[in-house]
């Protein structure tokens, strides 16, 4: 075990000790001007496929194509698992900042503990790049200096998914909604979107997470409701299982539909084409989209070809890559020194990369990027290994997300 692995065991969160990894070698109270940049994501849950070990492969690259390393700044990339516990996540962030030399914390794909992280990193004067929490929290009353929400949020997804469902005739919801800070959020924000364009909500079901896989007794309430459209307020593991047993219970035959509010491209390969062709979701990646993402894709598939990287894993991929532009742009030590300072200057320039071509950071800590509506392809339709999606529509950067005003983040000024 390293140094960093017996200091965990010993405070007795050995789970996200043994989820932990350096970058080739241990330390202790580091005083150099080495980059630190912690991933810390789910790698032993429900969401291992959507961020996990993926993740951690695209932040690597981030450091790869950012040519830090060959302007004389060293940079380490270390991964833990928080475990979808704000306890263990924020214990293991205090440890990595005080003891380990910790400066950025990315991914982070669970809302209620990026919301705890947005406190923590400010106290630390440390950085936050909440690429996995979707919560529109962040960005709104409870906005941090120190974070900058990266690739989504509840807001956009609702917006893109809600009004065009209620539009197509789906005017009445029911939900079933993952218990914790993500799974409301999405509720509350699809909820707002269905009732402006004259939908109705009937009702929801919320179910323990983690830890739920038998979904038949939420479903027979979705079913008992008659809403016209179930609405499933959770993400990867819990929406698959979801999607599969309302098959099986026959939902869908009755005439009730099925939204994924939060779907990615791990989801529908681990539910299968036969059973996903038809439903149109929204994203703003894709590994297929045009030229630069495919360049992107070639680059990260040799070292994950079982799981490819998902908009998810392209948001730490651009949050990373971003981060250490403002480094090399601030120096080392200044960007050790400062976590508001690096935030700042993210801020200040302007974002470019493969995956989420130009953008930038607004006022309010939110990545600003197009969103796209995709339709799953047919199993008929797919030419090969990943290949899932058909491009619907284009969701413009100044449209995708939340307007500025309406968040009433405190650092807006006006």
């Amino acid at each position: 075990m390293t140094m960093l692995d017996r200091r965990q065991f010993l405070a007795g969160t050995a789970a996200a000790g043994a989820g932990l990894a350096t970058a080739g070698r241990s330390w202790a109270q580091p005083r150099d001007a080495t980059i630190r940049i912690a991933v810390l994501a789910d790698f032993s849950g429900p969401y291992r496929d959507t961020s996990g070990p993926t993740s951690v492969v695209c932040a690597r690259q981030a450091v790869e194509d950012s040519g830090i390393l060959a302007r004389g700044i060293k940079v380490e990339v270390i991964q833990g698992d928080h475990q979808n516990r704000p306890d263990a996540a924020l214990s293991l962030a205090r440890r990595w900042f005080d003891q380990d030399g910790v400066d950025m914390v990315c991914e982070v794909n669970n809302s209620a503990i990026a919301l705890g992280m947005a406190n923590l990193v400010k106290e630390k004067d440390k950085v936050q790049l909440a690429s996995g929490a979707a919560s529109s929290a962040l960005t709104g009353e409870q906005c941090s200096s120190n974070t900058i929400q990266w690739t989504y949020d509840t807001w956009m997804f609702a917006n893109a998914v809600g009004s065009a469902t209620v539009r197509a005739g789906g005017d009445t919801w029911y939900f079933l909604t993952a218990d914790y800070g993500f799974g409301h959020q999405m509720e509350r924000d699809t909820t707002r979107f269905v009732q402006a364009a004259g939908g109705k909500v009937l009702g929801a079901a919320r179910f323990p997470f983690p830890g739920t896989t038998d979904f038949s007794a939420f479903l027979l309430q979705a079913q008992a409701s008659r809403a016209k459209v179930v609405g499933l307020a959770s993400a990867a593991a819990d929406t698959v299982n979801c999607i599969k047993q309302a098959k099986e219970f026959g939902l869908t035959r009755r005439g009730q539909k099925l939204a994924g509010l939060v779907m990615f491209t791990t989801d529908i390969h681990a539910i299968g084409l036969e059973a996903a062709q038809g439903l149109l979701l929204s994203e703003v990646f894709y590994w297929d989209l045009n030229d630069r993402t495919r360049a992107f894709l070639d680059r990260v598939k040799p070292k994950t070809p079982q799981n490819w990287p998902n908009q998810e894993h392209a948001g730490t991929y651009s949050a990373c890559l971003h981060y250490l532009k403002a480094v090399a742009d601030l120096g080392a030590a200044r960007a050790k020194a400062s976590g508001l300072e690096v935030v700042q200057r993210m801020k200040a320039m302007p974002t470019e990369d493969d995956c989420f071509g130009p953008g930038r950071v607004r006022e309010d800590g939110r990545k600003i990027h197009p969103a796209y509506l995709f339709e799953v392809k047919s199993p008929a339709e797919s030419k090969g290994p990943w290949d899932y999606y058909k491009l619907v529509g284009t969701v413009p950067a100044d449209q995708a997300f939340r307007p500025l005003n309406e968040g009433n983040c405190p650092l807006v000024r006006g």
